[in-house]
């Protein structure tokens, strides 16, 4: 895997574009308070973007594999960082909502579960540093 972070230049700020392996480009800004002019999300919201991304991939392809029926998964992701530099992620809390037809709440937790502790490389990385916690939210599809 490669990506290429490029700063913009002095005119930009504190602006960045990331160019993945993959053959797509992103943004990144900075705060103003830091330079940046707040014109996309900031590197360390990239990498919680990316977490949430990460295991909802994971719970969406776990259902689908299974066979259930599901039609919609989000993930809303709340996090704390420390005080002091390095400022890591301390506290990361995952609040699943997981939309389908006749979806049984002990399955969608396994999926997560399994997201947790096998699949998702982010959010295992992620809880080198800071504790995870999670809920769900079931919304059935009548």
């Amino acid at each position: 895997m490669e990506c290429t972070v490029r700063w913009l230049g002095q005119d930009a700020g504190m602006s960045f574009i990331a160019e993945t392996g993959s053959g797509h480009s992103t943004m990144m800004d900075g705060a103003p308070e830091a330079g940046g002019r707040n014109l996309a999300p900031r590197p360390m919201e990239m990498l919680l973007a990316g977490t949430g991304g990460c295991t909802a991939f994971d719970v969406v392809m776990i259902l689908k594999k299974g066979r259930h029926q599901v039609s919609a998964c989000d993930v809303t992701l709340s996090a704390e960082r420390a005080e002091t530099d390095p400022k890591v992620f301390t506290r990361i809390h995952f609040h699943y909502r997981v939309k389908g037809k006749n979806l049984k709440r002990e399955i969608v937790e396994r999926a997560i579960g399994l997201s947790k502790e096998k699949y998702c490389s982010a959010s295992i990385m992620m809880a080198q540093t800071a504790a995870i916690t999670h809920d769900l939210e079931i919304i059935d599809e009548a």
